[in-house]
């Protein structure tokens, strides 16, 4: 279940409304993360944007991961259907990819039982040999359990996104590496 954003709306507005209880400020979670990576903006779009290899990624770590549309070119509305177990169960998630803007920002939206969200991935040339990656999540319960949860994750917030942090460290690292191994000697 998606919701598509507004296509005549600057800010990606959604353009369905939801149930008061679902749209209350209050019961979402927020969080952002930026860092600099010394590789230049098309290389680390190009390595974002790289679908296939996020797919086979989640696939090593154990994911089943399968795609749910039936586009013939990589773009908007690509869409999977992602198995995974996390904290000893089983979950289920629908991920699209909502928007994309070449070069400068990647969109996507996921929805599973409990819990919906919207990740956007922004970039920014710094220089021509160093980008800057901001990412920004916004998580939604569904569900009163999933409310619960959420509260309790803002209780934690500091140490959730210390972790968002160092992924997205090991991250620009990971890509550092590939670029300076692309790179002719």
């Amino acid at each position: 279940r998606f919701t598509q954003t507004g296509e005549n709306s600057p800010s990606g507005s959604r353009s369905q409304t939801r149930p008061a209880h679902q749209t209350d400020r209050d019961s979402s979670m927020h969080f952002s993360s930026r860092t600099d990576i010394e590789a230049p903006i098309d290389f680390v779009y190009a390595a974002l944007s790289d679908l296939e290899a996020w797919e086979r990624a989640a696939m090593r770590r154990g994911a089943d991961v399968n795609r749910t549309d039936k586009l013939r070119a990589p773009g908007v509305g690509m869409g999977w259907h992602v198995v995974f177990r996390f904290r000893g169960k089983q979950r289920e998630v629908d991920i699209r990819l909502t928007g994309q803007e070449p070069g400068a920002k990647l969109a996507f939206s996921g929805a599973g039982r409990m819990l919906e969200a919207d990740l956007s991935v922004d970039l920014l040339a710094l220089s021509p040999k160093r980008t800057r990656m901001v990412l920004h999540t916004d998580v939604r319960p569904l569900t009163l359990a999933a409310r619960l949860f959420l509260q309790s994750m803002k209780l934690a917030k500091g140490r959730v996104q210390t972790k968002l942090n160092n992924r997205m460290e090991q991250l620009s690292t990971e890509m550092e590496s590939r670029f300076a191994a692309s790179r002719p000697r």
